[in-house]
């Protein structure tokens, strides 16, 4: 009778152990949390328009809280993820064009990506509180 054989030892799948961590792996794993992000961020956008639905007391309770300082840092979250999620998203479209996969290449877009976001989300603050006035 044939003898049943020990299972041979399987490689593990290499994970953080082995991979040191490199700048595209990190924006892959922040364009999926500013994903997440956005999905909550969604939920204030819905609050912000039920409100104004619902009246003058329901949409003064709103912008109360955008108005307060915790309120603008989330919208200012809420703007970078969206802003970073959408740049992430170009850089996608043009690696799905068969462009920018060098080493280099790489790099420098997901670099861009985060410096763009950074920038772009306090240029749009700027000019946002520059036309609503300024300080009140």
């Amino acid at each position: 009778m044939a003898e049943a054989k020990a299972p041979a030892e399987r490689p593990l799948s290499p994970h953080l152990q082995i991979y040191r961590p490199m700048l595209t792996m990190m924006m892959s794993i922040v364009h999926r949390i500013s994903g997440a992000a956005l999905y909550f961020g969604m939920l204030l956008l819905a609050w912000w328009l039920i409100s104004a639905a619902a009246g003058p007391n329901a949409y003064a309770k709103v912008e109360a809280f955008m108005g307060s300082i915790a309120g603008r840092l989330v919208l200012f979250g809420y703007t970078w993820a969206l802003i970073h999620h959408m740049l992430g998203g170009i850089r996608h479209l043009i690696w799905d064009m068969g462009r920018g996969f060098g080493p280099q290449e790489r790099e420098w877009l997901a670099a861009a990506t985060l410096v763009g976001s950074v920038g772009l989300t306090i240029a749009l603050w700027v000019i946002g509180y520059l036309l609503m006035g300024g300080p009140r």
